[in-house]
C-alpha cells in the first residue's frame, strides 16, 4: 500500500493539545534525508543540497504565484557545451526525457535564452513552430511557455522555463515580472554558492519536486505509541479525534480504545498486534470504529516494532487513517456503469473501476502499474500516447475513439491535472467510413507497446538531429549540426567523424580530444584491426561500455581518458563514407534503446555527408568563378583613396551576383556597385558579364547615363531571366565633381568633411533587363576634400526587422559617428560589423571613395549642380 499521505491527501501535521501535551507518542525514526527524498543517496555534498534547495524553492514559488502549472531549472554543464534539466515540478520526467540535454548552441528557446540571456515567451503553437520548429516537433501541443535566463553579476547559470495552459491572452502579461524576480533571486543564491567555491553544475538525475496534494478529500492521520504489555497508549490529537474522543475523555489506555472499535472487530484487531509482535510484521489493520448513535466507519492501522524483534521489544509505533472519504468515493466510482481510471504523471494505471475490466478486456491486477499502451496492444499505435501527453501537457480535455479488437470501438475522456489524468472510456458505434476492427485475437498483456520513452520520447532525437541536418549545407555545418546534437543528447564527451578516401579513414572533424591523440590514427585502412575501421568494414555498430571491455577486444588500442565508447559506421547507399565515435568520461551501459537510437542516427549522419561532400565541391567550383570574377585589387589614383569588402551569404550556396569595381577613365575614375538577383551559378555567371559589359563601355568614355542604358539592352539581349540593380559614379579628382547614375539601387552615402552624413536619394532609372527604352538621369555633385562616399547593396542594411529606409538610416548614423583618424580599411570593418545585420542571408559588397582633393582648395559643404548640363 502507499505512503499514507499518498493515499488521498496531504496528512495533517501532530499537534499540540494543551493539558494532554505530555501523553503525545515520541515516534522513533527520523525523516529521510533530503538527498534521499531526491533520489541522490546520502553521500552527496552539502552544497548539492544547497543548490537543490535553490531551484526547488524557484520552481515552488513559480507555480505558487504565476498560474503556471509547469517549471523547471536548466544549469549549465561543466564544459558549458550544453544546458542540463536539474529540476522539474508539474510537468512528468518522462515527457521531458528528449529535452533533459539541450545543446547551448543549439535553436531551441532554453539554448537562445542561455546565449542572449533575453527572455523568449511563446504564446501558441503558430508562434511556436514558425520561431522553434524543432521544439515543436518535439512538444507539439497546445501551450504556453517562457524562457527567462537564471544569472547574476555578469554570470549566466541556466534558464527558468515555465508553462501555462493554452489559451487566447498567451502568456500572462502581469507574470513577466514576477518571473524575472524569482530568477533573479535564483541568481543570487547560486551566485553566493559559487563565491564560496562550490560548484553548481548539475550532476545525476533531474530532481522532481513533488506538488501539494488537493486538498479535498484529505486523509487525516494520526500517530500512536503502544505499550503492548502494559497497555499504555499514547496518541496525538488527531489520532484521538479520529476515535471519537472529546478532549478530556482519553484515559491513555488501549483499553479506552478499545471500546471504540465494533465488537466484531476487536479480535482482529488484537490478534494483528500479536502477530507484529511476534514476527516483526507490520501492523495493517482495517476496523470499524463506533461513531455518533452507534454507526461504524472504517479506520486503517499501520504499525512496526521499533528496533530488532531479538531484542523482545513490546511496544508498536505507527499512525490511523481515517479513510471514511476515500471509501466512500471509491464505492461511488464502483457502482457506475461506465468505465473510470486514473493514470498518474507518467502514464502509470494507478486506479481501474469495475466497470472499465470488460470494456478493456483486462483486468485490474494487469493494468495497475503499467501504460495501458504497454497492456493492450490495440493502444499500442503512439497516437494515444500522445494523446496523454497533450491532455498533461495542455491541461486541457482530451476525447479520442479507439478499435478494440475484435468487434467494437470505444471512446476516451481524458481529464488533466497537475497530478495527473482521470479518463472515463465507454462503448461507442463506429465513425463513419471507418474499418473494422482487426478480427484476431489481441496478443497477451505486455505485448508490444512503445514505452513512455521509447515511442514518442526517444523519435525526438531522431527528429531533432534530421530537422538540423536538413539545415546543414556543408561538410563543416553538418560536423557541427552533429556535435551539437548528439553529444548534449547522450552526454558525450568526445565526438570524432572520419571520411572515407582512397580506402583509408581520415579525420573530417573532432570535439573534445586531447592534442596530438587522434594523430597517430590518420590515414588508417578501412580493414585495420581497430574498432573505427572494423565498425565500417562489418556496418555493424559497436559499443563498448567500459575500459575493460575494450581493452580486451583490442589490446594494445591506444586509450584516452574515456570510459565508455560507441563506434558507429557511417553507410550511405550501400558504400561507405566513414565512421563516428562518441567517447563518454565514464562507464555507460548502452540500453537496447540507446543502441538502435544511435544506429538510426548513424544512418542520418552518413546520408547528410554524403550530400554536403557533393556541395562542398559544386561550392568550390563556384566560389572559383566568383573570386576569378570580382577585381584582385583597386587602382591608385592621386586624391583619392578606396576600400571595399566583400562578403557571402550566409546560406545556400553563399554565391550570389553583388560586385563592385573602379574603373581608371583618361583623368577620371569610375566607381560601380552592382547586384545580380539570386544566389546560384547562374547569379555570378550574369554578374560576370555585367561586370565586363560595364567596365568596357566605361573606359570607351561614354557617360553614367549611356554605360547603364547600353548595359540594360545587353542584359536584356542576354535574356538570362535575371534582373539586376546599379550604381555608377564618375569622379573627376581635379575638381571634385562626381556624376551620379542609379538603375533600381539603393542611393549612395555621403559623409561631408564636418562629420555630417546623408543618404543621396537622386533621380534613377529602373532596374537593369526590365525595359530596354528605360532612360537612366544623372545628377552632378561637387565633392569638397575630406568628402567620403559609400557604395553598398542591400545585403549591407537589410534586416528582417527593419524597413530598407532604416536600415540605409543606420548606416549613415554609422558613418557620421566615426572617430577622428580612423583610417579607411578600419572604417570599412566597422561598418560591415554595426551596420550588417546577425541574421543576414544575403551577400554584400561594400565601396568607400575618401576624396582628399587638390592642395589650397577650402573645405566646405558638397554642393549639388542638378542635373548633367544644367549649372545651378
Amino acid at each position: 500500500m502507499r505512503h499514507p499521505q499518498a493515499a488521498g491527501g496531504a496528512a495533517e501535521p501532530v499537534r499540540g493539545a494543551g493539558p494532554e501535551t505530555a501523553s503525545e507518542p515520541v515516534l522513533e525514526t527520523a525523516p529521510e534525508p533530503l538527498s534521499v527524498a531526491l533520489g541522490e543517496g546520502a553521500a552527496l555534498p552539502e552544497a548539492v543540497h544547497e543548490r537543490d534547495a535553490l531551484l526547488a524553492e524557484a520552481v515552488r514559488r513559480v507555480l505558487g504565484s504565476t498560474g503556471a502549472y509547469g517549471a523547471m531549472v536548466y544549469l549549465r554543464s561543466r564544459d558549458r557545451r550544453s544546458l542540463v534539466l536539474r529540476t522539474i515540478a508539474g510537468v512528468p520526467l518522462s515527457i521531458m526525457s528528449p529535452f533533459r540535454r539541450v545543446a547551448a548552441a543549439g535553436p531551441l528557446p532554453v539554448a537562445v535564452c542561455f546565449r542572449t540571456g533575453r527572455s523568449v515567451t511563446l504564446s501558441d503553437p503558430e508562434e511556436t513552430m514558425r520561431r522553434f520548429p524543432q521544439f515543436a516537433v518535439g512538444l507539439p501541443y497546445e501551450l504556453v511557455s517562457a524562457c527567462v535566463a537564471v544569472g547574476h553579476g555578469g554570470e549566466r547559470f541556466g534558464v527558468l522555463s515555465v508553462l501555462w495552459p493554452a489559451s487566447d491572452d498567451g502568456v500572462p502579461a502581469q507574470e513577466g515580472g514576477q518571473l524575472a524576480a524569482i530568477a533573479s533571486r535564483l541568481g543570487a543564491g547560486l551566485a553566493e554558492l559559487t563565491a564560496v567555491g562550490q560548484s553548481v553544475e548539475p550532476g545525476g538525475d533531474a530532481a522532481v519536486v513533488e506538488l501539494p496534494s488537493p486538498s479535498v478529500p484529505t486523509t487525516r492521520v494520526g500517530l500512536f505509541d503502544w505499550d503492548v504489555a502494559s497497555g499504555a497508549l499514547a496518541a496525538d490529537v488527531q489520532f484521538r479525534e479520529i476515535f471519537g474522543f472529546a478532549p478530556g475523555e482519553f484515559d491513555g489506555t488501549v483499553g479506552c480504545l478499545t471500546g471504540r472499535i465494533a465488537p466484531g472487530d476487536v479480535p482482529e484487531f488484537r490478534a494483528a498486534a500479536r502477530t507484529a509482535l511476534e514476527r516483526g510484521e507490520v501492523l495493517a489493520a482495517r476496523v470499524r470504529v463506533l461513531g455518533p448513535a452507534g454507526r461504524p466507519y472504517p479506520v486503517e492501522l499501520w504499525a512496526r516494532v521499533p528496533g530488532a524483534i531479538s531484542e523482545g521489544g513490546t511496544r508498536l509505533v505507527g499512525a490511523v487513517l481515517d479513510v471514511r472519504t476515500l471509501t466512500a468515493a471509491a464505492a461511488a466510482v464502483e457502482r457506475l456503469r461506465e468505465g473510470v481510471f486514473s493514470l498518474d504523471p507518467d502514464g502509470l494505471v494507478g486506479y481501474v473501476n469495475r466497470a472499465a475490466e470488460p470494456l478493456l478486456r483486462a483486468t485490474r491486477e494487469e493494468l495497475i502499474g503499467h501504460h495501458p499502451w504497454e497492456v493492450l496492444p490495440w493502444l499500442a499505435d503512439p497516437f494515444y500516447e500522445n494523446r496523454y501527453r497533450a491532455a498533461l501537457l495542455s491541461q486541457q480535455p482530451t476525447t479520442f475513439l479507439a478499435a478494440r479488437p475484435p468487434d467494437g470501438w470505444l471512446a476516451f475522456s481524458l481529464f488533466p491535472d497537475a497530478h495527473g489524468v482521470t479518463g472515463r472510456v465507454v462503448a461507442a458505434e463506429s465513425p463513419p467510413g471507418a474499418a473494422a476492427p482487426p478480427t484476431a485475437a489481441p496478443p497477451g498483456p505486455g505485448a508490444g507497446g512503445t514505452g513512455a520513452t521509447g515511442g514518442v520520447g526517444s523519435t525526438h532525437h531522431l527528429l531533432q538531429l534530421a530537422s538540423a541536418l536538413t539545415e546543414a549545407v556543408t561538410v563543416r555545418d553538418v560536423c557541427r549540426a552533429v556535435a551539437e546534437e548528439i553529444l548534449p543528447a547522450f552526454g558525450g564527451q568526445e565526438l570524432a567523424i572520419y571520411g572515407v578516401h582512397e580506402q583509408r579513414l581520415h579525420l573530417v572533424s573532432q570535439t573534445g580530444y586531447p592534442d596530438g591523440f587522434l594523430d597517430g590514427f590518420e590515414g588508417t585502412p578501412i580493414d585495420a584491426r581497430v574498432p573505427g575501421a572494423e565498425t565500417l568494414s562489418t556496418g555493424t555498430p559497436i559499443f563498448f561500455e567500459s575500459v575493460r571491455e575494450l581493452a580486451a577486444a583490442y589490446p594494445g588500442l591506444a586509450l584516452d581518458e574515456m570510459g565508455a565508447w560507441a563506434f558507429l559506421p557511417l553507410i550511405a547507399s550501400g558504400r561507405p563514407v566513414g565512421s563516428c565515435i562518441l567517447g563518454f568520461d565514464c562507464a555507460h551501459p548502452f540500453t537496447l534503446e540507446e543502441r538502435g537510437l544511435l544506429t538510426g542516427l548513424g544512418g542520418f549522419i552518413a546520408q547528410a555527408l554524403e550530400r554536403a561532400r557533393l556541395y562542398d565541391a559544386e561550392f568550390a567550383l563556384a566560389r572559383g568563378l566568383q573570386q576569378a570574377l570580382l577585381p584582385h585589387r583597386l587602382p591608385q589614383v592621386p586624391g583619392i583613396r578606396t576600400a571595399a569588402r566583400y562578403l557571402p551569404g550566409t546560406q545556400g550556396m553563399e554565391i550570389g551576383g553583388d560586385w563592385y569595381d573602379e574603373i581608371v577613365t583618361g583623368a577620371d575614375l569610375t566607381l560601380v556597385i552592382g547586384d545580380v538577383e539570386g544566389h546560384s551559378v547562374a547569379a555570378a555567371a550574369a554578374m560576370g558579364q555585367l561586370r565586363s559589359a560595364v567596365r568596357a563601355f566605361a573606359s570607351g568614355g561614354e557617360p553614367p547615363d549611356r554605360v547603364l542604358a547600353r548595359t540594360n539592352r545587353l542584359l536584356l539581349d542576354l535574356d538570362p531571366g535575371l534582373l539586376a540593380s546599379c550604381c555608377l559614379i564618375r569622379l573627376t579628382p581635379a575638381d571634385g565633381t562626381a556624376r551620379i547614375g542609379r538603375a533600381g539601387h539603393l542611393p549612395p552615402v555621403l559623409r561631408h568633411p564636418d562629420g555630417r552624413a546623408e543618404a543621396l536619394y537622386v533621380p534613377g532609372g529602373p532596374l537593369l533587363g526590365v525595359d530596354d527604352r528605360a532612360a537612366y538621369p544623372v545628377s552632378k555633385l561637387r565633392l569638397r576634400p575630406g568628402s567620403l562616399l559609400v557604395l553598398y547593396t542591400d545585403g549591407l542594411v537589410e534586416d528582417p526587422a527593419l524597413a530598407i529606409d532604416q536600415g540605409v538610416d543606420r548606416l549613415r548614423a554609422a558613418l557620421a559617428h566615426g572617430r577622428a583618424g580612423e583610417e579607411l580599411e578600419e572604417l570599412a570593418e566597422r561598418l560591415v560589423r554595426e551596420v550588417g545585420s546577425t541574421g543576414r542571408v544575403d551577400d554584400m559588397a561594400l565601396l568607400l571613395t575618401a576624396f582628399e582633393g587638390g592642395a589650397g582648395r577650402a573645405p566646405g559643404p558638397a554642393t549639388f549642380v542638378g542635373a548633367e548640363g544644367d549649372e545651378g
